[in-house]
């Protein structure tokens, strides 16, 4: 899929580049065009007034277009003719042998033929003006061939450079149909790996659903042990769980806030959530430090904001070293409130750092418990960009640390 955008990125760029090229490039044709033909038109004028009197009268000076040449001036081969009656006369010109031949009569009844003063033999490729002057007729006629040529002349350094242009542009057409679409590659990379993982994650719970109710269908009512049920119950409660968390991360990804914001006081929500974690980081054997000053006030959700802090609290326990602290420090600057959760214990490699809040995404099994589906830092991030925030990760010997920015209310 990936690959098929990139060929319509290119040749959608490819097509509007071509139509501009081709319309500039006609433009330019045709203002060629119209020039050597006034241009022709001034050489016919010329020739047909007195033509033996001036014998340079069919040198055609080329127009200047950007392209310079060496020397713009070019001779048309042309030659007039004077009629009397039923008599033709060649009159002067760069012709030689036309005199009374079937080709200068057949060239002369076309133009005759046509009632304009001035035109086009196509069939003989020349331009003609024809000029009355009572007693008789003087034709001036100039070769086409030669306007031909010199638009060819004029054109071709364009073609080139149109040409080069154009492979250019292909050249940077496909560059940038990589760099438009890596972002859309890493978004279907990402959903493809989030649908392979919560099928995955479903799977177990599912399979120990069926396993116990098939248990529980062979066995004899009375018979029946409360563990069976009990399997069932806990692993439709992990679903039910699976399922809210894979909902949120949906609603986040939609973009649209579920709720409208108000000012709430950070500083209530964070310290409430430390007093809920204090018996849990006992229970796990650890302590937790607290340092959380009155008066953060900030535009948000605060049942959103609770979880984001509980789900880094959550992880702090859950992945510090045994015996070791968990500390939760919260900060005002002048425009934001950053909070931070950090715990002591093995660091997190830096090829591990950056995925941390990748979907699905656990660490080294060797860092401790993995309860959970890999959920929750993913949730904390989008909470935080919700809030217009960021949250970021930082790790070495001494400890590991989550960092939660997020803007205050505005004065």
């Amino acid at each position: 899929m990936i690959r098929k955008l990139r060929v319509k990125f290119v040749a959608v760029c490819m097509v509007l580049v071509t139509a501009v090229l081709a319309t500039v490039f006609s433009s330019l044709y045709v203002s060629f065009q119209r020039s050597i033909d006034e241009l022709s038109g001034q050489v016919l004028s010329r020739v047909i007034r007195e033509p033996a009197q001036y014998p340079g009268s069919g040198t055609l000076l080329l127009p200047e277009f950007g392209i310079g040449t060496a020397d713009r001036s070019v001779q048309l081969p042309y030659f007039t003719v004077e009629i009397w009656g039923s008599r033709a006369y060649v009159t002067g010109g760069t012709y030689t042998g036309l005199e009374d031949t079937e080709t200068l009569q057949q060239i002369l009844t076309a133009c005759l033929a046509q009632d304009a003063p001035s035109g086009v033999l196509e069939h003989y490729q020349l331009r003609y003006l024809r000029q009355e002057n009572g007693l008789y007729q003087r034709l001036a006629f100039v070769d086409m061939s030669m306007e031909t040529s010199m638009l060819r002349r004029m054109m071709g350094p364009y073609v080139g450079i149109a040409a080069i242009s154009l492979l250019l542009l292909l050249g940077i057409s496909i560059l940038l149909s990589r760099w438009a679409t890596r972002p859309v590659e890493r978004a279907w990379e990402q959903q493809r790996r989030f649908l392979s993982d919560a099928s995955h994650e479903l799977k177990t719970p599912l399979t120990v659903i069926l396993s116990n109710a098939e248990l529980l269908e062979g066995a004899e009512l009375e018979a029946r042990p409360e563990r069976w049920r009990s399997n069932i119950h806990s692993e439709a409660l992990r679903m039910k769980t699976l399922v809210e968390e894979m909902l949120t991360l949906a609603r986040a990804d939609s973009l649209k806030r579920s709720a409208a914001f108000a000012e709430v006081s950070l500083s209530d929500i964070t310290a409430a959530c430390a007093l809920a974690f204090e018996p849990v980081a006992f229970e796990a054997g650890k302590q937790l430090e607290y340092r959380v000053p009155d008066g953060v006030i900030l535009p948000g959700d605060g049942d959103k904001l609770h979880r984001l802090i509980a789900i880094l609290l959550d992880n702090a326990i859950k992945y510090g070293a045994e015996g070791g602290t968990v500390t939760l420090t919260l900060e005002k600057t002048e425009r934001q409130a950053r909070l931070t959760v950090s715990n002591t214990g093995t660091p997190i490699p830096p090829e591990q750092l950056g995925r941390l809040f990748e979907r699905f995404y656990r660490a080294d099994p060797s860092r401790g418990e993995q309860h959970g589906f890999g959920l929750g830092l993913a949730i904390a991030q989008s909470i935080a960009q919700e809030h217009r925030g960021t949250l970021r990760a930082e790790s070495d010997e001494r400890s590991t640390r989550f960092y939660a920015t997020l803007p205050l209310a505005k004065k």
